[in-house]
């Protein structure tokens, strides 16, 4: 089934008319538009520079019969300042009296709440890893001014503006904390951000700065980004805004009213003005309204407070400059402002001035000018306080500053107070001079920080050495204090290149009797060095402890640029002045590595391995021993290792060690720590172990800041935290040195009183660590001696790389008390160098005539470098088979010849029986007397070795011997009772008688030797 096309049309016309009708009743029953229910607004400027003005409900359906679109002003129209654009007539009009415009700009000063057209959030810089809530940290607004967050998250700040023509931002910001990153910048239309270089605000040094850039046309949307970084320790000082004012928009439609506390008393203002002291004025005031007798306000406040009823901590005493007799007056004055009252019965009075005293002497370094006041002496030239006298020939001024009498403000001070909040003070006392000594006045309010600061523009090198050295004492300040207190006061004492970039040296809390404290400084900059004392830590706005102060009596610093001198000191003479002092009373510095003897101006070396000690360069003692296996460089200013050593071992003989393959700087980090925000962060080391002169030292950077500053040495320590801001992977702070000076390398767990305990590193090794020892002589609030730090380097063949650095598993961050520092280092460069006796040979055997010597480690191996294992060696060799074949046939020879002996020797037996045989045949067989032989019964022919007679059973080898040995026995006669024998024993003929049968004893054993004519071998000899 279709639908034709009319019917259609007809359906949704009667539709439209329907919704048409709907509207005409809904409209009939809204009201008519008044003025307070609409504003106009201009649409965006076309291409050829033209807008509309339109009205815009401030409800919708809230009313109807708005007014025409009419034709707009000119986009590039703009109002003077004092002026804004009245949207109905399109006209420029004055602000009325109370207040005021920039004209082409908008400004903002109250920060009660946050302005129309700003939003802040809060964020996470550690991408991902946090896991706690940044969503409450913004930027929160505190009446003059807005204050950022105070942890380690991400708090933005932003306004969008569009101008119509070029323009500027404006702000006043406090940047104090060095654990804050900063940054503002613009985006356009494009997204296009500032400049990544300028983004990046420059800390305050002293007090609010002012921040200008220029503004495009078209969208911009502002943005200021604090990232704090504090690590767990502290909360970071906050960045505060204020007076933001902006400029390029082309009109403003409306004005704003002056703040409480200011006002503008005429129509057209482009500023309003503050109210003065003891005057407050309310929101769009035309003038400001004086308080009531018994109170007082500030200048610009909005309100007035009751005046207290004054007491003694209300005013304070001084000392006014000596007059040309030598005498002061004591002054009491009230403490400007003065806002207590003295119209109470009860209230204190000012005590009369006017008293005269004596003043005090000049300082060391001064002499008196007319008797009203103090000079410096010349150059060259020292004072105790009184006339200045030259240095003599041959020594120099000890230049500085020593403060002991307080009769006037040292022009290198000044003092001021500052609250919590780094609101600005009206105060214009903190610190008093007292004659003889300098004290704290009363401030607003118990909190306060009543400051002096001591500024101090550089320092000599060191002395009669003429070069600074790395980490050594250029100047030393010392005072001395005391703190009277009924609450928990404290008293702070900082030191940095300025009042707000210091750091807290030391504190001390509660009272204090009079008591000296002394600080090195080791590095050449200008120094502010600082102390604050606050009554107590309690905010609030009370005054209960007024009455508590703080006192400084003495205040010595040394070796300053443009100090003066209380005395001299020999020096080396300049032989090109023929004797004379130097002009100024300059010291011609000593060579690298000498020092001066005490009874001498000639400058001496100082042996092989010592270094000159800077802090005293006088006297043999100068000459400072370098520990062991160390060695001093060649200016003498510190020892040094070539990276080589030699150790001696338990069983005896030395291990010797090369760790020129570790030289290089080496970073490593600890294990992963969280703040109670979720930051992830890391500790990480940079380790420089031998400290070769020249070569790379360890490096720790603050990049937080434009300070940029960095910290060198043998170990130093920085926190890292993983971020992008910046652009960076990794945000570097707080790097502090805890190893700028070599101690010693040996294998000892104790040395110079910096112990490594075993018990951090156990090991099963027979082989011992070596252990290097550094200390950093900086000196902070919790280690007053200095850091330290010891590097255990173990020896580990399987180790392949150069960073397999281990913190003890007791204390994870490296240390246990915060001072001492303990890393252990397996590496295969650990190990001692090879030897001959590392290594052992294998013999193979013998394969077709050669036979192949080896040599591999014995294990387990603890060597590393050194000697290689020696190239495989071949020899010739007999094989087995050869040895075989030669046994074999040697057994069949020898066994050949025996049965050849055996055969001769049965032979000669039988060839003797015959003989034998035939003898007894030709004598018979009675026994009668026989002619006497005429031979030993031999016949002619015969042979004399032919028969034989072995004694005992004989080897082949014995028998052979014994043939060389042979005695004959023969019969000459025979008779019935004896028988006449003539023989011979080796060739000598022997005469006896024995019976008829003829026996022979060998040994114990009884030989029947036969009858006559038989002859006897083997024989031994003498026995015949």
């Amino acid at each position: 089934m279709q639908t034709h096309p009319k019917n259609v049309w007809q359906f949704s016309c009667h539709i439209w008319c329907f919704f048409l009708f709907a509207l005409e009743i809904k409209a009939r029953d809204l009201p008519m538009c008044k003025e307070s229910d609409f504003h106009f607004e201009y649409t965006e400027c076309d291409v050829l520079g033209s807008r509309w003005r339109v009205a815009v409900p401030n409800k919708p359906d809230t009313c109807t019969g708005l007014p025409d679109p009419v034709r707009g002003t000119e986009c590039s129209f703009s109002c003077k300042a004092g002026e804004f654009l009245d949207m109905e007539t399109q006209e420029c009009q004055k602000c009325a009296a109370g207040t005021f415009s920039l004209g082409t700009g908008v400004w903002f000063d109250d920060w009660d709440h946050l302005p129309a057209g700003f939003f802040s959030y809060g964020a996470d810089t550690s991408m991902g890893t946090a896991v706690s809530n940044c969503s409450n940290s913004t930027w929160l607004p505190k009446g003059d001014y807005i204050a950022s967050n105070s942890d380690e998250c991400s708090s933005t700040l932003t306004y969008a503006v569009n101008l119509k023509q070029t323009g500027s931002v404006s702000f006043e910001y406090f940047y104090a904390d060095n654990s804050v990153f900063f940054e503002f910048y613009v985006q356009n239309d494009q997204c296009q951000s500032t400049e990544s270089e300028s983004r990046w605000m420059k800390s305050t040094q002293s007090d609010w700065d002012t921040h200008y850039v220029e503004l495009s046309h078209g969208n911009n949307v502002l943005y200021w980004r604090t990232t704090g970084f504090s690590m767990g320790t502290s909360s970071v000082k906050p960045v505060l805004l204020r007076n933001v004012a902006i400029k390029g928009v082309a009109y403003t439609s409306e004005c704003f009213h002056c703040k409480p506390g200011t006002y503008s008393g005429e129509a057209g203002a482009a500023r309003c003005a503050p109210c003065p002291a003891n005057t407050y004025s309310n929101k769009g005031a035309t003038s400001c309204q004086s308080c009531a007798e018994d109170f007082y306000s500030g200048i610009g406040s909005g309100s007035c407070e009751p005046r207290p009823v004054c007491k003694e901590s209300d005013y304070f005493y001084t000392h006014m400059p000596c007059d040309s007799s030598g005498k002061t007056q004591l002054m009491f004055k009230w403490i400007e402002p003065k806002i207590c009252s003295e119209n109470s019965p009860d209230a204190a009075r000012l005590p009369a001035s006017g008293a005269m005293e004596p003043c005090r002497p000049c300082n060391p370094g001064y002499f008196p000018v007319n008797g009203s006041g103090c000079e410096a002496c010349p150059p060259g030239s020292y004072s105790n306080g009184s006339a200045c006298e030259q240095c003599p020939a041959g020594t120099e001024p000890i230049l500085g500053f020593e403060y002991k009498w307080w009769n006037t403000m040292p022009g290198n001070m000044k003092t001021s107070v500052y609250s919590r909040e780094y609101s600005d003070s009206d105060r214009t006392t903190a610190w008093e001079v007292a004659g003889e000594y300098i004290y704290t006045t009363p401030g607003d309010v118990d909190s306060d920080y009543v400051v002096l600061m001591l500024t101090v523009p550089g320092y000599r090198p060191a002395q009669l050495t003429g070069r600074e050295t790395h980490n050594s004492e250029l100047s030393r300040i010392s005072f001395v204090f005391e703190t009277k207190c009924t609450a928990d006061c404290m008293l702070f004492f900082s030191a940095g290149p300025s009042e707000w970039s210091s750091q807290t040296v030391e504190h001390w809390e509660g009272s204090r009797d009079q008591q000296s404290y002394s600080y090195i400084v080791r590095s050449n900059d200008t120094t502010c060095f600082t102390w604050a004392f606050q009554r107590t830590r309690a905010y609030g706005t009370q005054k209960q402890y007024l009455a508590d102060l703080a006192k400084l009596y003495y205040v010595k610093v040394s070796n300053v640029i443009g100090g003066v001198a209380s005395g001299c000191r020999r020096c080396l003479l300049d032989t090109s002045t023929g004797g004379v002092s130097p002009v100024g009373g300059e010291c011609v510095p000593c060579p690298a590595g000498h020092y001066m003897p005490n009874d001498s101006s000639i400058c001496r070396s100082c042996p092989d391995r010592t270094i000159v000690w800077v802090e005293q360069p006088v006297g043999e003692e100068a000459c400072q021993p370098c520990g062991p296996n160390t060695q001093s460089n060649e200016d003498r200013t510190a020892c040094v290792s070539d990276c080589t050593l030699s150790l001696p071992l338990q069983g005896g003989g030395l291990a010797h060690y090369d760790f020129s393959s570790l030289a290089n700087t080496t970073h490593f980090h600890s294990s992963a720590r969280f703040t109670s925000k979720g930051l992830r962060y890391f500790h990480q080391y940079s380790v420089s172990l031998c400290g070769n002169e020249g070569g790379p030292a360890a490096l720790c950077v603050d990049n937080v800041t434009e300070s940029k500053r960095e910290v060198k040495g043998h170990v130093c320590q920085s926190t890292v935290v993983p971020s992008q801001v910046r652009g960076q992977r990794l945000v570097s702070s707080q790097p502090f040195s805890i190893g700028d000076t070599l101690i010693g390398i040996t294998a000892d767990t104790v040395l110079d009183n910096i112990s490594s305990p075993t018990a951090y590193f156990p090991t099963d090794s027979s082989l011992p660590d070596v252990i290097f020892y550094y200390r950093s002589a900086e000196a902070t609030l919790a280690c007053k001696k200095g850091r330290s730090s010891t590097i255990r380097m173990r020896c580990d063949p399987s180790v392949l790389t150069n960073d397999q650095l281990s913190l003890p598993s007791m204390c994870s961050e490296g240390t246990c008390d915060g001072c001492s520092f303990h890393f252990l280092w397996r590496t295969r460069h650990a190990c001692p160098l090879c030897s001959a006796h590392h290594y052992k040979e294998i013999i193979s055997g013998c394969d077709q005539g050669i036979q192949r010597t080896t040599y591999v480690w014995q294990q387990p191996l603890q060597c590393s470098g050194g000697i290689p294992l020696p190239a495989q060696k071949l020899s010739a060799c007999v094989t087995l088979d050869f040895w075989l074949k030669f046994g074999v046939l040697t057994g069949g020879v020898a066994a050949l010849l025996l049965v050849v002996l055996s055969c001769y020797f049965w032979k000669r037996t039988r060839r003797l029986q015959y003989k034998y045989s035939k003898l007894i045949t030709n004598t018979g067989e009675t026994e009668s007397d026989l002619p006497a032989a005429d031979s030993c019964a031999i016949m002619e022919g015969e042979d004399a070795e032919d028969d034989l007679i072995y004694l005992t059973k004989r080897s082949i080898y014995g028998k052979i011997k014994s043939f060389s040995r042979q005695v004959c026995i023969c019969v000459t006669g025979l008779n019935k009772y004896s028988v006449s024998v003539c023989f011979t024993c080796h060739g000598r003929p022997f005469q006896g008688q024995l019976p008829p049968k003829i026996y022979l004893f060998q040994g114990d054993t009884k030989v029947f030797l036969g009858l006559p004519r038989v002859r006897i071998w083997n024989l031994k000899k003498g026995k015949c």
